[in-house]
């Protein structure tokens, strides 16, 4: 590559929106990785994490970016018009965090969802709870409209969240499809990717390929998926922007309604009641909603957590305050 092709490149790329400065660009890693343990875990969503961490309009922004003129730049080899059509400066550090969470913290979620479950959900019990407040006071104005689609979804992602997991087929294409409904439920708030691919059967699927991504079949099988959550993120990020445009408060309530529905399958001291060995996984089929009776240390660690997260929420929104994420 010649010298005048790296300057290029090098001005396309501080072209656009992102971090200025090593410690900006940590500090978006650092949501960025916990926007991937997150979606890790069924019943936690990345979109909510960013949310909570003010970078949510950013992202919709970044993602909405790689459009047909990117593709047509890109087709023509004009790759430093490319580079400066995207948020790439922004979603460098992002998907880089995103990226280690997926593939080094699948299995430490993974022994402590099954050593320690219920100081985990607590922990994001708090979270979500508090962060329903936050994301509650962007709506503005609380007219009737508002109201009422905060409700529907509640309602809505309380009665998603509660469905069975089923079965469903291997084939690639299916895998194309999973990575776009994944995809869409890990930028909504409340909903979260990985409990969509329970739902659709393909969560154990998709992890066991993480675990040992440079094997040839699964690296295929993480090729596919990847292209389908592209595909599926190209289409859904114009029309959240379009909605968070037009219709601001009332696409935060409904927003709000999903984050405040889904803490039905984040509540700590749930009872599971039927279960399922899918693969070499134990699904859950059902469960409910319980309290524990001896309130022991057990208790209080798990209560003193969620405290935690809640209070880390609200400072983290009362500094942030003014600033628009990154």
């Amino acid at each position: 590559m010649t010298g005048s092709a790296k300057t290029g490149l090098a001005a396309a790329w501080r072209q656009g929106p992102g971090p200025n400065g090593l410690r900006e660009a940590a500090l978006l890693g650092l949501k960025g990785l916990c926007m991937g343990v997150a979606d890790i875990i069924p019943g936690v969503s990345g979109g909510t994490i960013a949310f909570i961490t003010g970078i949510y309009d950013q992202l919709v922004d970044a993602v909405r970016s790689f459009d047909l003129e990117f593709a047509a730049r890109l087709a023509r080899l004009d790759l430093a018009g490319a580079l400066a059509r995207v948020h790439a400066r922004f979603l460098a550090p992002l998907v880089a965090g995103i990226a280690v969470a997926l593939l080094c913290m699948a299995r430490l979620m993974s022994y402590l969802l099954e050593r320690h479950p219920i100081p985990v959900w607590a922990f994001f019990f708090g979270l979500i709870a508090a962060s329903v407040l936050v994301v509650g006071r962007r709506v503005g104005a609380w007219g009737p409209v508002n109201a009422l689609l905060l409700l529907f979804g509640a309602v809505g992602s309380f009665l998603l969240v509660g469905l069975v997991p089923v079965s469903t087929p291997e084939a690639f294409w299916f895998v194309f499809l999973s990575g776009a409904l994944a995809i869409c439920a890990m930028i909504l708030p409340g909903i979260s990717g990985a409990f969509v691919l329970l739902l659709i059967g393909k969560y154990g699927f998709i992890t066991k390929a993480l675990k040992n991504p440079l094997a040839l079949d699964n690296l295929l099988i993480l090729a596919v998926f990847g292209c389908g959550a592209v595909a599926g993120l190209a289409c859904f990020s114009r029309l959240l922007h379009y909605l968070l445009k037009k219709w601001h408060g009332p696409t935060i309530s409904l927003l709000t309604g999903f984050m405040l529905g889904a803490l039905r399958k984040v509540w700590p001291w749930k009872q599971v009641l039927e279960t399922k060995l899918v693969g070499l996984r134990t699904v859950v089929l059902r469960e409910q909603a319980s309290f524990p009776s001896d309130l022991d240390c057990g208790f209080y660690l798990a209560l003193g957590l969620m405290l935690v997260a809640a209070a880390a929420v609200l400072v983290l929104d009362r500094l942030s305050a003014g600033r628009g994420g990154v």
